[in-house]
């Protein structure tokens, strides 16, 4: 066995006998900074320990071929009807999708873009809206042509009045007006407007009352409203426009006509004749402010480049060109997944700019003040790039894409449209946290503790020497 005397020899920390020391006030002095400055330095290690460093790398983005990117959005048009409007996507493989309905909701807004009423639904709507097969040219009309100065006067005086608000020039005015006036012949003579008083079937040029259609939003032609007692707007949302949507041939529009005209025998009614003044006098619901619209949902497309178009669509009317607005106002539009608030703001901790692009358009405003004329589509160049940011542990923490987004005004010789270029970059940005070793603490700690230990002790040595060199040379002093 290893005697106990050999194996102190081995003893790196020898003992001084306490009584052969000599303490210092130097010595205490630098010992208690020394002590200071461990702290110090050890905290700065600890706090470089326990935060979170990240390495950000480009990769191809390994999205599989199958895989989706949806878009989230919030627009408001306020000179877009959500009769008409229409989200649609095309991309670079051949893909179209028309008028997205499944996903996307529509509602009605005011002069303030505020929401008003309940979420759109224009009722049932033909694929093919059936015509008259044959087209008689001399048909006697039967309609009464409401101007700017008789218009309020009819629709107050009658229970019902139906107006086909029409342009000469559009070819679907021009297959329904031969319907359109057999049917008004048809009801009146059933109901004459004189003597039953019931319902009335008028029509409005558009090409010659311009601010008459406008008031009543009228921007798809020909255009059916329904006014009940002076008022076209749906008593069930309170702010939609009634309109008619179904087949335009002569028997439809009678039966339609008749069905309103029914509607009324629970609702005690005067002859024409009787009192029109006073009923005209009556106060009414007042029609909406704007023909706004607000498209809120999401779509989802392959991650190609494409485009996402809302614009003004039907199967059965015609656009005026220059008379459309496609103005609005980007609420949000993102992509991807959205971010729980939890979630970003562990993100944030990590990486404090992630996220300051993922809604680049938010609250963004493209007005066309008709200063530049109609026939105005505004674009949108978008540049798309995927984020990942993935734990030390190789989970993955969030997937966030971010965006760049220019805009341009360009003049159009078709129906204006809000255009979103998309363009998807092929590369992706990876965060990855790293790991810091708990060894490469330990030896840092270590490391600070002799550092400082070993320079005190020289400081001190070089002080305790100096001092006592004085002190030596004083000595010498007094005694000469």
């Amino acid at each position: 066995m290893v005697s106990l005397s050999k194996l102190k020899s081995v003893d790196f920390y020898r003992k001084i006998p306490r009584d052969l020391t000599e303490a210092s006030l130097s010595g205490a002095g630098l010992s208690i900074l020394a002590a200071l400055f461990m702290m110090f330095l050890f905290g700065m290690e600890l706090s470089t320990y326990l935060s979170v460093s990240t390495s950000t790398t480009v990769i191809v983005d390994k999205s599989s071929d199958g895989e989706f990117l949806r878009i989230d959005f919030n627009i408001s048009f306020p000179s877009l009807s959500c009769e008409f409007a229409s989200v649609d996507v095309h991309d670079v493989l051949g893909t179209k999708r028309l008028n997205i309905t499944k996903t996307v909701r529509k509602f009605s807004i005011d002069s303030n873009f505020r929401r008003v009423g309940f979420e759109f639904h224009p009722g049932t709507v033909a694929n093919a809206v059936k015509h008259d097969d044959e087209v008689d040219g001399d048909s006697v009309e039967g309609s009464l042509s409401l101007t700017e100065h008789n218009f309020n006067k009819y629709i107050h005086q009658f229970p019902i009045t139906v107006v086909n608000f029409y342009a000469p020039w559009c070819s679907w005015c021009q297959r329904l007006k031969p319907s359109w006036e057999k049917a008004a012949n048809i009801i009146k003579e059933r109901y004459d407007p004189e003597i039953d008083g019931r319902i009335l079937v008028a029509k409005v040029d558009c090409t010659q009352e311009i601010d008459l259609c406008r008031r009543h939003h009228i921007q798809g032609f020909p255009s059916i409203r329904i006014f009940r007692k002076g008022s076209d707007i749906r008593t069930e949302h309170g702010h939609e426009h009634e309109s008619y949507y179904g087949d335009r041939d002569t028997e439809s529009l009678v039966k339609m006509l008749e069905n309103l005209v029914i509607s009324l025998h629970t609702e005690p009614h005067k002859p024409a004749l009787e009192d029109k003044s006073t009923a005209a006098n009556k106060t009414k619901r007042q029609a909406p402010t704007t023909g706004g619209c607000r498209l809120e949902g999401y779509v989802r497309v392959k991650k190609v480049p494409g485009e996402l178009i809302i614009s003004a669509r039907s199967d059965a009317h015609s656009f005026d060109a220059s008379q459309m607005n496609m103005s609005h106002v980007i609420n949000h539009l993102f992509f991807g997944r959205s971010i729980t608030p939890k979630t970003m703001h562990d993100v944030n901790i990590l990486l404090p700019y992630l996220g300051s692009s993922h809604d680049r358009l938010e609250g963004r405003s493209f007005i066309n003040t008709r200063d530049l004329e109609g026939n105005i589509t505004i674009e949108h160049y978008i540049q798309v790039v995927k984020t990942e940011v993935k734990t030390k542990t190789g989970a993955r923490l969030v997937e966030e894409y971010e965006y760049t987004a220019h805009s341009s005004l360009a003049h159009s010789v078709a129906i204006p449209v809000a255009k979103f270029h998309l363009e998807l970059s092929p590369m992706q940005i990876s965060i990855t946290e790293n790991q810091k070793s708990f060894s490469h603490f330990i030896t840092n700690v270590c490391a600070i503790i002799g550092g400082v230990f070993t320079v005190a002790g020289i400081l001190d040595s070089i002080l305790h020497n100096t001092i006592k060199v004085i002190k030596k040379k004083v000595e010498l002093g007094k005694n000469f």
